[in-house]
């Protein structure tokens, strides 16, 4: 049986629920989600996106890009929840943002090539300049 997983925005507006079977995890450390974190870089979790479900909320939702691929921030607090990624097929939820415990972890750090210079990477995760080969 699958376990599902809760996530929220911080002010509690948007709520979601998904499956606790993701097929990938890494930290992104693009400037695109440096800048939609304020961090140095994103944990995020791709799942496809039919296992994954706005709960509450999604009257709130503010969405910056299209049907294909955008994020997706409460529009009350601006907490980043999610972004629809490859063509709308899957979801890579924000893990800051997962109130319970995935059975997943990071496996990598990707985009390292466009990190922030002022962080340092202090963990043996594999790093690539893109995304993971192959």
């Amino acid at each position: 049986m699958t376990r599902n997983l809760t996530g929220k925005c911080f002010c509690g507006a948007v709520h979601y629920e998904v499956a606790d079977e993701f097929a990938y995890a890494a930290n992104c450390h693009c400037s695109n989600c440096r800048r939609t974190t304020g961090s140095a870089f994103k944990p995020f979790a791709g799942i496809e996106r039919g296992k994954f479900r706005l709960t509450a909320g999604d009257d709130r939702l503010l969405i910056f890009g299209d049907k294909s691929g955008h994020d997706a921030h409460c529009g009350r607090c601006g907490s980043l929840l999610y972004s629809l990624v490859r063509d709308g097929a899957y979801v890579h939820v924000a893990m800051g943002t997962l109130v319970d415990d995935p059975s997943i972890r990071p496996t990598a750090h990707i985009f390292v090539g466009s990190k922030a210079k002022w962080f340092t990477i202090a963990d043996d995760l594999p790093q690539y300049d893109g995304h993971v080969p192959g």
